[in-house]
C-alpha cells in the first residue's frame, strides 16, 4: 500500500522457537521428552513429556502374591534396586508385625548404601560427562564393574538382585565377602580423591555447574523434592537420621547438607555421601552380628534347599508359599526408605489375602523432574544437559 508516495514500513514478529530435546537426545538421560522454548539460545519454558516407558508396574503387583511382587522392585529404578527391594520388604513386614533378624538388617544396611554409592557413582561421572569431561565416567564405570561382581556374589544377579525378602534375606553372605567388601572400600577412597582432582577444581567444570537450577530451601519443599536435591538446597532431612529403619540409628554418620542449591552443590554433596556411605560399610562389617538371615516363621519364609530334601514339611512350605504365598492381615502402610534419588514410598493395602489389594508408590525422580519446568528458566540450552544429570533421573520410578 502506498502512503504519502512511500511504501508503509511492514511490522516483523519474531516468534520463540520451539525444539524437542529427546527423547534420542543423549544428554536426556533416558526416555525424557523434553519441550523447550526458546529465545534464541535461552530458555523461555520448559514441558517434560513422561509415559514413555509406562509398564503398569502397579497393577501388576495387585495380581501377583506378595514375593512375586518384588522383582518389581528391581525394575523401577534400575541403577540402585536394592533399596527398592528394602522399602517393600519393609511394608509387608509392618502388615505382618515381623522383623527382621539383626544379621539381616546389617546386611541391609550394607547392600542399600553399596548402592547409594554405586548411584551417586554413575550420576557424578554422568554429569561431569555431560559438562564435557570423559576421564572420570570410565574410571567410575570401572570401580561399578566392581560393585556388580560384588552383587553378583550374594545371589547370582548382577542388576536385578532380588535379594532382600519380606522377613530377611533369600541366602547368607558368602565366605570371605566382608574382606572383599573391605579392600574395594578403601580402594574406592582413593578413587574419589583422583576424580576429584581432576573434577571439583577444574574451572570449566565449576563455570559449568555454578549458579545452574538454583533452587532455594522454600522452593525445594513446595516442589516436593527429598534427597539430595532437597539437602543440597539447606534442609537437614534424612529418612536414615530423622525416621531410622533396619537399624540406622546404630551407625554413626552425618547427614550432609549444601549451602547454595546449584549444581555444583548437588555434585558436592553427592561426593560426600559417598563418603559416609563407605564410613556406614566400614561399621557394618566391624559389628554385623552373627545369627539368623531370616525370620523363623516357616509360613513366612521359604525352607533351606538341603532341608527340603529330608523334611516332608519343609516341602509342602516350599510348594505353598511358591503357588500361594501367604495371606498378610488386613491393613494399610505407607513405609519410606531413603533410596540415592530420594524418599522412595510404598503406600500397601492389603485384604488378607495373599496378593495385595492396592499398591502405590511414590518414585524418588517424579517431582524432582516435574520440577524441571521451574529450574529451567532463563538458562541456556548448553546448561539444560549439565541440569538433568545434576536432578538424577530414571526413568523406570518415573514411568512406572
Amino acid at each position: 500500500m502506498i502512503y504519502s508516495s512511500k511504501l508503509k514500513p511492514v511490522e516483523r514478529k519474531l516468534r520463540n522457537m520451539w525444539i524437542n530435546f529427546g527423547p534420542q537426545h543423549p544428554a536426556a538421560h533416558g526416555v525424557l521428552r523434553l519441550i523447550l522454548e526458546l529465545d534464541g539460545e535461552t530458555v523461555v519454558r520448559a514441558d517434560p513429556h513422561i509415559g514413555f516407558l509406562h509398564r503398569a508396574t502397579e497393577k501388576l503387583m495387585e495380581y501377583k502374591h506378595y514375593n512375586q511382587s518384588l522383582p518389581y522392585m528391581d525394575r523401577l529404578d534400575y541403577v540402585s534396586t536394592l533399596s527398592n527391594e528394602q522399602a517393600f520388604c519393609l511394608s509387608v513386614e509392618k502388615l505382618l508385625n515381623i522383623e527382621a533378624p539383626p544379621r539381616a538388617k546389617a546386611v541391609r544396611v550394607m547392600c542399600n548404601e553399596l548402592c547409594r554409592i554405586a548411584n551417586h557413582m554413575l550420576n557424578v561421572s554422568g554429569t561431569i560427562l555431560d559438562a564435557g569431561g570423559i576421564t572420570p565416567f570410565f574410571w567410575m564405570c570401572e570401580e561399578r564393574e566392581k560393585l556388580y561382581e560384588m552383587f553378583e556374589r550374594l545371589c547370582g544377579a548382577r542388576v536385578h538382585c532380588a535379594y532382600f525378602r519380606p522377613g530377611g534375606l533369600s541366602q547368607d553372605i558368602p565366605i570371605g565377602f566382608m574382606d572383599d567388601i573391605h579392600e574395594l572400600c578403601s580402594k574406592l577412597r582413593e578413587r574419589y580423591d583422583e576424580t576429584e582432582e581432576i573434577a571439583t577444581t577444574n574451572r570449566l567444570y565449576y563455570a559449568r555447574c555454578s549458579g545452574i537450577g538454583l533452587v532455594t530451601a522454600h522452593d525445594a519443599i513446595s516442589l516436593g523434592f527429598t534427597g539430595p536435591m532437597l539437602r543440597a538446597s539447606g534442609v537437614k532431612y534424612d529418612i536414615r537420621i530423622n525416621a531410622p529403619y533396619d537399624g540406622y540409628e546404630m551407625y554413626d554418620f552425618d547427614g550432609v547438607i549444601g549451602s547454595f542449591g546449584d549444581c555444583y552443590d548437588r555434585y558436592l554433596l553427592r561426593y560426600e555421601e559417598m563418603r559416609q556411605s563407605l564410613r556406614i560399610i566400614d561399621q557394618v562389617i566391624n559389628t554385623i552380628p552373627d545369627g539368623e538371615y531370616k525370620t523363623d516363621d516357616a509360613k513366612i519364609c521359604l525352607p533351606p534347599r538341603k532341608e527340603m530334601k529330608i523334611s516332608m514339611e519343609s516341602l509342602i512350605h516350599h510348594f505353598k508359599l511358591c503357588t500361594e504365598g501367604y495371606p498378610v492381615p488386613p491393613g494399610a502402610t505407607y513405609t519410606a526408605v531413603e533410596c540415592p534419588k530420594g524418599e522412595f514410598g510404598l503406600y500397601l493395602v492389603s485384604d488378607g489375602t495373599s496378593i495385595p489389594y492396592r499398591c502405590y508408590l511414590r518414585p524418588c525422580s517424579y517431582t524432582h523432574l516435574l520440577g524441571l519446568s521451574v529450574l529451567s528458566k532463563n538458562l541456556m540450552l548448553a546448561d539444560i544437559a549439565v541440569l538433568i544429570a545434576s536432578i538424577d533421573v530414571v526413568f523406570g520410578d518415573v514411568d512406572r
